[in-house]
């Protein structure tokens, strides 16, 4: 094996990109981000490292939206986990549902131009479903929910196989800007993306939101000067309101779609939310006021795509054990 190269799985979010190694778990959890200079156009920086105005995202819903920064970010990111230059890694990838056969080619040129040797690509609703504790190997209806930074994806699951999908484009960037916008019309300050996302995960931690405010650091338009804004949970959660209601209305569509039986099912078993916009304060009480079904969020909702591909690799005949159920 040490001659083969390890076997990995790469959850390559839009927000941020995490590698699995079979036996140790999460190794590597890192921004998909890509910092270039403006002068020379060369890559300064990824990952962790890319700061500053020039930098990129060229990931989006799962699929890279710039190839070859695409290719190069995965091979930066694989060549610190996975350190034997004469070996080359097995890779179990998550594949967006409904995605096209020109998508599915174009993430496995990526995954190949990285120097995999292997890849395996798992729909994006079963590892999510497999990292939040669903039972997928189970003919019951389960739901996922995964609010990512660019969309939404909403899954009904049986028997391990999507029944039913949704996507809509309004995920924790949109939630993002419209707390960057509230700061900028209620305080006349500056914010920017990564302050943003921290006020959310921090408005979404437990707690009496009516009772919370969180602290963000804004800048002056005018001095250039970063200062303090307390901001109240309630009002962050007004701003994202436009955002949580066209999640709603996927979910409720995703439901409509579902066989009888299976709706049944979701009324007792419910839905289960992971990715960064799970951690939005008052998403999962208006998801179960809207759908009538319990609601809850994963225990580690940031990480349940990349542990759910975890689980493929530790066991790499689950996929086909769960087709030939079928």
């Amino acid at each position: 094996m040490s001659l083969l190269g390890r076997d990995l799985a790469i959850d390559l979010g839009s927000s941020r990109t995490r590698i699995y190694a079979r036996g140790k778990g999460i190794v590597l959890d890192e921004p998909s981000a890509v910092t270039i200079d403006g002068r020379t156009g060369k890559v300064i920086g990824y990952g962790a490292d890319a700061t500053g105005e020039e930098t990129c995202w060229p990931v989006s819903g799962g699929l890279p939206a710039d190839g070859d920064l695409a290719r190069r970010l995965v091979k930066h990111f694989l060549s610190k986990v996975h350190r034997r230059p004469l070996a080359r890694p097995r890779l179990v990838m998550a594949l967006p549902d409904g995605s096209t056969p020109i998508e599915r080619a174009t993430l496995r040129d990526v995954a190949y131009e990285a120097e995999a040797r292997q890849i395996r690509l798992i729909p994006h609703s079963l590892a999510a479903a497999l990292g939040a504790g669903l039972p997928v190997r189970d003919y019951v209806g389960g739901m996922v929910i995964d609010i990512g930074r660019d969309s939404a994806r909403i899954a009904v699951l049986s028997g391990g196989e999507a029944v039913t999908t949704t996507a809509v484009p309004s995920g924790g960037r949109a939630v993002d800007r419209a707390i960057a916008r509230l700061v900028e019309h209620e305080h006349g300050r500056t914010l920017d993306e990564r302050e943003a996302e921290a006020a959310k995960h921090q408005a979404g931690a437990d707690g009496d939101p009516s009772h919370r405010h969180v602290t963000v650091r804004a800048r002056d338009p005018e001095t250039g000067r970063e200062h303090d804004v307390r901001l109240p949970v309630e009002r962050i959660r007004e701003a994202a309101g436009p955002a949580i209601e066209s999640i709603v209305w996927a979910a409720r569509e995703t439901v409509g779609g579902c066989p009888a039986e299976l709706t049944a099912d979701l009324g007792e078993r419910g839905a289960v939310l992971v990715g960064g916009g799970a951690l939005l304060a008052g998403l999962a009480q208006r998801l179960r006021e809207s759908l009538r079904m319990p609601v809850r969020r994963a225990e580690r909702p940031l990480e349940c795509v990349a542990l759910g591909l975890g689980t493929c690799v530790d066991d790499l005949g689950l996929r086909a054990r769960l087709r030939r159920r079928r």
